[in-house]
């Protein structure tokens, strides 16, 4: 794989373990010569895997929308910083130029980025892996509920199994085809 598109959180979060991971994620992607593409701010998570990345000499893409590069603070010192228009365009161009997804702990942004990449894989639009890092069991009710959901026959086991999980780096990387 060329390059992982990374989700996450334009926050730290309460806990130093999710920089800690966003840190070794960025380390992981840069010693195996696999470029990131994310969201584009300097802050939070984002900011943290970003500057993971650049510190141990690999390439960064980042994707943000022109409304959000006042507010989420537009990371200027990356390999590329693509503007777009909006969320929607964001996404599409995020998509383009990855070949596969992780995503650490975040709010509503992350999770609407990992769920139309999970959609866009059902309707089969992509066959991309798509991972969640799962640190400190941040996502253990998220995957309850995926789990209820294909319980409830709304979601089919085939599709259940796009979601790839894992509370390791090195067993998600593996799980995703980048061992």
């Amino acid at each position: 794989m060329k390059r992982i598109t990374v989700f996450c959180g334009s926050a730290s979060g309460v806990l130093p373990v999710y920089s800690q991971a966003a840190l070794e994620l960025g380390q992981m992607l840069a010693k195996r010569n696999i470029g990131l593409v994310y969201g584009g701010a300097q802050i939070g998570l984002m900011g943290t895997v970003a500057d993971a990345v650049l510190h141990a000499g690999g390439e960064v893409i980042g994707v943000i929308p022109h409304f959000l590069g006042q507010r989420e603070i537009a990371h200027e010192n990356l390999t590329e910083l693509i503007r777009v228009n909006d969320m929607h365009e964001r996404k599409m161009k995020m998509n383009e130029l990855s070949d596969g997804v992780i995503a650490l702990p975040g709010g509503y942004g992350t999770l609407d980025e990992l769920f139309e990449m999970l959609t866009w894989a059902q309707l089969n639009l992509h066959a991309k892996p798509i991972g969640l890092l799962n640190i400190n069991g941040y996502y253990d009710p998220l995957l309850t509920f995926v789990d209820h959901m294909t319980e409830q026959g709304f979601v089919h086991p085939e599709h259940r199994d796009l979601l790839l999980s894992d509370t390791n780096l090195t067993a998600l990387f593996s799980k995703m085809g980048l061992s």
